[in-house]
Formats: structure tokens, C-alpha cells, sequence
């Protein structure tokens, strides 16, 4: 009682290969192959964006030294007659 041993998975093998035939492994292995890539170039955007997102946010931030910038916002009222 243990592990599985090589030859128990080459048996597995053996019978996968005999149900789903090799042109649909084929197949199944090209659309997942397809699945991670997509799914890894993905992150890579997500991480250009979220870098992109920071830096324009602390361009954003940095303030002139010596410049203030002073205002009142003030709100309309119109008198309805």
C-alpha cells in the first residue's frame, strides 16, 4: 500500500489514450497550452496597467514647492419671483 509505481501510471496512460484516441489529447493539450498563455499575458498587462495607474497617481501627487493655490467655491441661488 503506497504510492503509485511507473507502471501503474503507463497502465493509466495507456487506457486515456485508448478512450479519448490522440488527435482529441491532441487537442485538449493545445487548448489548455492556449488557456495559460492567454492567462499569463493577461497578468502581464494587469501588471503594466496597475504600474502605469501608480505612477501616474504620484505624478499626480507631487505638488510644486512655494505655488499655493488658494479658492472658494461659492454655490448659485436664483429667487424664484
Amino acid at each position: 500500500m503506497g504510492g503509485l509505481s511507473i507502471w501503474h501510471w503507463l497502465i493509466v496512460l495507456v487506457v486515456v489514450v485508448l478512450i479519448f484516441g490522440t488527435k482529441k489529447l491532441r487537442n485538449i493539450g493545445q487548448d489548455l497550452g492556449g488557456a495559460v498563455k492567454g492567462f499569463k499575458e493577461g497578468m502581464k498587462t494587469s501588471e503594466t496597467e496597475a504600474d502605469a495607474a501608480k505612477s501616474a497617481a504620484s505624478d499626480a501627487a507631487q505638488q510644486i514647492p512655494g505655488k499655493v493655490i488658494d479658492a472658494e467655491v461659492k454655490q448659485e441661488t436664483s429667487a424664484k419671483s
